[in-house]
């Protein structure tokens, strides 16, 4: 990578980390200053005068609250980015200051010079076996190492100077005078720390310059967008920080990460980098939801007046999550993650999947997708989930899990997002397991249409779904297994719900539509039980528990569109059979569910 750092091996050698560090904690002081100053300016004046005044100068009162409000916090916002940038820009200084201060006292117990440019100076040393006499000393320049020998015979260092202290060609280019070899090992790790500081200074230096606030006291859906790009470049610069830290650890490490900090640690973590811990498995759902709500508003409003790639789908789902989340419900909502990649994500749970001893953890399927339809339809899909089970125990929770890009119509016959979600969802459920506070949490994996191929998917993978007790899959195109043993989670803990009236569940085995091969054929074959993705899971062959699911409304004639069988699984007003079967299976209670004959 090349840097424009100017930065020298002598300002590294003294640097004082501990300046930074000051500076950290002087920029923490102003973000929480101002994170309690906007907390007082909304409980303790705008929710007072809004419950106790109602009149135009008190409600122009609010306005002006509202106004302040937004100062403490965009105030809060980016001084938190300030500090985890400087925490970042500390913290990964600190090993090439290390690294060159050991290389600098190496050179000075060898008696080595170091030079303004890192070069070193070593002295004569060992025996010309021609002449007898010391071979001379010279000059190593770090990680060029010798570029020779020229025409002439001999040998340069990467300036094209002689360097005397070759001597004669050898091997290796191996140098008689036995300084050669330290002198060089000593130049070139002072050039590879000051080469990696200088990257490192590189990076945070371009974030630190894009903090900038705009003049005027008003925050406007621009300033918020404008710090939708500052929080991308802290953690971009922060990458390597944050990998060190927390990325490149397991679920179940980085919860351990968490439990060490200390509670300003976190509050400190979720300031400076809330896209990164509202989105990291293994994060506790109290952290990732406060994080999400932080990032919410930016990126709304990085979404304003955008067209490319589903841009205003994405900001009207994002708008109807966020105006679920500023309404009271029972149970309580918590955002688990959202992102703007693909065709959007959005994780969102009814009740505290980490307090909960029960927890649901729902794929949708075909066109699904971050938009309006998303936040009131698919969401709405987890809430009636969550109040179904806590019929039968309170302790239960009901995830709606958009961690990947369900396919549209074009792209339903293929595996590829399955296969890609897979993997992404197996994380998420492993950091569900990793912050449930249970000792034995019981733990509900739950596809719907496309989604079921994806939930199949991953439980087919070595270990199954970590800490999956039960598999649900409704209206099911099939799973790419050929029984209920292949999905890791024994025997009777495999439940269909396949209405009678839903075509997804029927449709052809895709070999035979891609072959042509006629039904006859097909049922000569294999049997009558392969649809698009493998064997049917109602079929008896497939080995799983059908619950009883009806027949679900008639396509069309019925006045809800052309699948309302298909879509109509976790409504217990349009299929209450299936409703309460999956609500008990969630709660733990499987052994009470209806059960209807296999196809």
């Amino acid at each position: 990578m090349t840097t424009t750092s100017a930065l020298t091996w002598q300002q590294l050698r003294d640097l004082q980390l501990s300046e930074l560090t000051d500076a950290v904690d002087g920029w923490s002081a102003a973000s929480k200053f101002a994170d309690h100053a906007r907390e007082r300016v909304d409980a303790d004046m705008s929710s007072k005068l809004t419950k106790t005044q109602d009149s135009d100068s008190a409600r122009s009162a609010v306005k002006r609250l509202k106004r302040l409000s937004d100062n403490y916090h965009y105030v809060h916002t980016e001084t938190g980015l300030i500090r985890g940038t400087l925490e970042g820009l500390a913290t990964e200084l600190e090993a090439p200051r290390r690294q060159l201060r050991a290389a600098l006292d190496d050179a000075f117990v060898l008696g080595y010079t170091v030079n303004a440019n890192g070069s070193i100076d070593y002295p004569a040393g060992g025996e010309n076996s021609t002449t007898g006499e010391q071979i001379p000393g010279g000059t190593a320049l770090g990680n060029n190492g010798l570029i020779g020998p020229g025409n002439d015979g001999l040998y340069r260092d990467g300036t094209g100077k002689y360097d005397p202290g070759t001597g004669p060609a050898s091997p290796g280019l191996k140098s008689p005078n036995p300084h050669r070899a330290k002198a060089q090992d000593v130049a070139d790790r002072i050039a590879h720390a000051l080469r990696e500081a200088r990257e490192i200074d590189e990076r945070y230096s371009s974030a630190l310059n894009k903090l900038k606030a705009e003049p005027g006291l008003a925050v406007s859906t621009k300033t918020w967008a404008n710090v939708a790009k500052d929080v991308d470049a802290v953690e971009n610069a922060a990458r390597q920080y944050l990998a060190d830290q927390v990325l490149d650890k397991s679920p179940a490490e980085r919860k351990e990460w968490w439990d060490h900090l200390s509670k300003e640690e976190r509050q400190e973590y979720i300031a400076s980098f809330p896209d990164v811990i509202g989105n990291l498995d293994g994060i506790p759902a109290t952290a990732r939801d406060e994080a999400n709500r932080e990032s919410l508003p930016l990126v709304i409003a990085s979404l304003e007046g955008q067209t490319a790639d589903g841009a205003q789908d994405k900001l009207a789902g994002l708008k109807g999550i966020q105006a679920k989340l500023s309404q009271d419900s029972h149970p309580p909502m918590y955002l688990l993650g959202i992102g703007t990649e693909g065709n959007g994500r959005a994780i969102v749970s009814y009740g505290n999947p980490d307090t909960a001893r029960n927890v649901s953890s729902y794929v949708p399927g075909l066109g699904t997708t971050l938009n309006a339809d998303f936040a009131d339809d698919t969401v709405r899909r987890a809430y009636q989930t969550a109040k179904g089970a806590q019929r039968y125990d309170p302790s239960s929770a009901s995830i709606v899990w958009l961690g990947y890009d369900a396919p549209g119509f074009k792209d339903v016959m293929s595996t590829t997002d399955a296969d890609n979600g897979a993997p992404a969802y197996n994380s998420f459920m492993d950091g569900i397991q990793a912050t449930n506070e249970n000792k034995d949490p019981h733990i509900t994996a739950i596809g719907h249409s496309y989604g079921s191929l994806t939930v199949g998917t991953a439980a087919r993978q070595d270990g199954g779904i970590p800490g999956a007790d039960d598999v649900v899959l409704l209206g099911s195109p099939g799973t790419g297994a050929q029984s209920a043993s292949e999905l890791n989670v024994g025997k009777g803990h495999v439940f269909v719900g396949s209405a009678d009236n839903d075509p997804v569940t029927k449709l052809p085995s895709l070999t035979d539509v891609l072959t042509g091969a006629s039904p006859a054929v097909s049922v000569a074959t294999k049997g009558d039980d392969q649809i698009w993705f493998g064997r049917d899971p109602a079929s008896k062959g497939f080995g799983a528990i059908r619950m009883e699911s009806g027949d679900g409304p008639l396509p069309v004639l019925s006045g809800d569109g052309a699948t309302p069988a298909h879509s109509g699984y976790f409504d217990p007003q349009r299929n209450p059979s299936a409703a309460d079967n999956i609500a008990r299976i969630v709660a733990g209670h499987s052994d009470s569910i209806t059960t209807e004959a296999p196809r």
